[in-house]
């Protein structure tokens, strides 16, 4: 009866085993590393050369829209190239959003005025008599009279820097930097301004003599918001001797 017991036991070994065996002829599963791997052969890779914005400008949003196995990076040598990499149903996706960002920036074109308020002096030019902010700050101001001491344009590309010279010996700087914001709609502008007046010394009488640097002096400096077409005063300074402030007048709006 024993004997019986352990034939029966030894078939029923070989026959699992039998089962077995063509499993372990097929290999082993391959690890979740090395699938990833072979995956990632399947990858499409370009250089996407862009025409407006700089790569790293976008890099990072950008990475929100790549694959698990995708990547997005940029080079600061190659500051206009994008090394996109991913899966091939998802690269065009990436691109699609790549185009929607580089597009041309907005122009901005401002109008400068550079007032000159007197609290002595009551007399005010022609121009700025029906000025409408010009009333509004003699409720607002102790001045009397306003003079023009200049006006420009200056046109800028939205996130560049733009510079202009103003006033009659050409003695103070303005620098503005735009950046849009909001819809196309009421588009907003943000601005950075800056006026410094800057005193250049007379050359040296001779040539052995050491040239004097200037001596700059900041004005003005502030940031604010413009909706386009809008006009606001920027700012006020005192200039020597307290009686005389120059007003800084900027209009800002996008152009084509």
């Amino acid at each position: 009866m024993t004997m019986k017991k352990t034939m029966i036991a030894l078939v029923a070994l070989g026959f699992t085993l039998a089962l077995a065996t063509p499993a372990l002829a097929e290999g082993p599963t391959p690890a979740p590393a090395q699938a990833q791997k072979e995956e990632a052969k399947n990858l499409r890779k370009e250089l996407v050369r862009l025409k407006y914005v700089r790569a790293d400008q976008i890099v990072n949003f950008l990475r929100a829209y790549t694959s698990r196995d995708g990547y997005v990076t940029s080079q600061n040598s190659l500051p206009f190239v994008l090394t996109l990499a991913d899966t091939p149903e998802n690269f065009e996706k990436v691109l699609a959003v790549i185009r929607e960002l580089d597009v041309k920036p907005a122009d901005v074109q401002y109008t400068v005025q550079l007032v000159l308020g007197s609290e002595t002096d009551a007399a005010t030019d022609a121009e700025l008599r029906n000025d409408p902010v010009i009333k509004e700050l003699g409720k607002l101001l102790r001045y009397k009279g306003y003079t023009l001491l200049d006006a420009t344009f200056v046109r800028v590309v939205n996130m560049d820097r733009a510079s202009a010279v103003l006033g009659p010996k050409a003695e103070f700087e303005l620098a503005l930097r735009p950046e849009v914001a909001g819809d196309a709609k009421a588009p907003l502008i943000k601005t950075e301004v800056r006026l410094r007046k800057v005193v250049r010394p007379e050359s040296p009488e001779t040539a052995t003599m050491k040239a004097v640097q200037p001596v700059v002096t900041t004005l003005i400096e502030s940031s604010l918001n413009v909706k386009s077409g809008d006009r606001t005063v920027v700012g006020v300074s005192k200039l020597d001797g307290g009686a005389e402030g120059l007003i800084l007048i900027i209009s800002a709006k996008i152009v084509d």
